[in-house]
């Protein structure tokens, strides 16, 4: 299982979490993977600088707008799963 955390507090709101969890959500929908990955939220994970939406995938840090999710789920989630 593949561990997916996301950052839902007010900075990484501001750069768009919500978008990120709907895409991520319809992708691992999409890749019928929900088996597969444990998505979840987090509150302020201490990184408010970084320029993205702070994300976790199995304790490795990441730092993603909503428009590199496509390309983020592929390369550091699909490729755990597959």
């Amino acid at each position: 299982m593949v561990k997916v955390t996301v950052c839902i507090g007010s900075s990484c709101h501001l750069k768009g979490s919500r978008q990120v969890v709907e895409e991520l959500q319809y992708l691992i929908k999409e890749n019928n993977v929900g088996d597969d990955v444990n998505l979840s939220g987090a509150f302020c994970m201490g990184r408010c600088q970084e320029n993205g939406v702070n994300v976790t995938v199995d304790g490795q840090h990441f730092s993603i707008t909503p428009d590199e999710v496509k390309d983020f789920f592929k390369k550091e989630v699909l490729s755990k799963i597959k």
